[in-house]
Formats: structure tokens, C-alpha cells, sequence
């Protein structure tokens, strides 16, 4: 597989996130946004883990589940997942980010919850 390949499937469409979270048995979600920008607006039911202290809380994450990471674009989710799937875990980044999320219509939690400027 090359490295563009490995890119591609370490990506998963929001659309899909969606209908993931609502299987029996869902995969973890991990915000890896600060925590300025959770407390803007999250997506309900997901977990904050900043990016910085991932190593820290590696430990923690259910190993058996697949995990999804989101961030603001992408970026630093992409990077949390690579890191999870050295580690041998089930790892995927949230393709756009929250804000791709909140434009094909996923909700935001509080209620009038928004995707934060970086």
C-alpha cells in the first residue's frame, strides 16, 4: 500500500461517521481540538482529549473499538490517528474536520453550539 493509499483510508467521511455512531456497536470519538474550541461547540456524545496529551491518555482508549478522531479541518486529527495506528490501534481521522461536519448538517452540542476559529 503505498503512503497515498494509507492516507486515503485512514479518512472517513462525516456522512458516515454519523450512521457509525448510530450501529450497536459504535467506535469512540475523540475531539482532539483545545479546549476553547470544544467548549464552542462538540459533537454530542464524543470525548476531549486534546491533541498535546494523547500519549498521556493512549492507554485509555478501548483497543477493541475503532476510534475516529475530529479536530477543526482535519489536520490534527489525521495526525492523532497515524500516531493510534503505529500504536495498533483501530484509528481514523474525521475527513473536513467539524466544520465539514457542521456544513452537510450534523448537529453541534450545547444547543447554538459552533465550530470555533483557530
Amino acid at each position: 500500500m503505498s503512503e497515498q493509499d494509507a492516507g486515503a483510508d485512514i479518512e472517513v467521511e462525516p456522512q458516515r461517521v454519523r450512521q457509525w455512531l448510530d450501529e450497536q456497536q459504535p467506535p469512540e470519538l475523540i475531539d482532539v481540538r483545545e479546549a476553547y474550541e470544544r467548549e464552542a461547540g462538540h459533537i454530542a456524545g464524543s470525548r476531549h482529549v486534546p491533541l498535546l496529551a494523547l500519549s498521556e491518555q493512549a492507554a485509555s482508549f478501548d483497543a477493541s473499538r475503532p476510534i475516529v478522531f475530529y479536530c477543526r479541518v482535519g489536520g490534527r486529527s489525521e495526525m492523532a490517528a497515524q500516531a493510534l495506528r503505529a500504536a495498533g490501534l483501530q484509528a481514523y481521522s474525521m475527513s473536513g474536520g467539524l466544520l465539514r461536519w457542521e456544513h452537510e448538517g450534523g448537529p453541534l452540542s450545547p444547543e447554538g453550539g459552533r465550530v470555533a476559529d483557530h
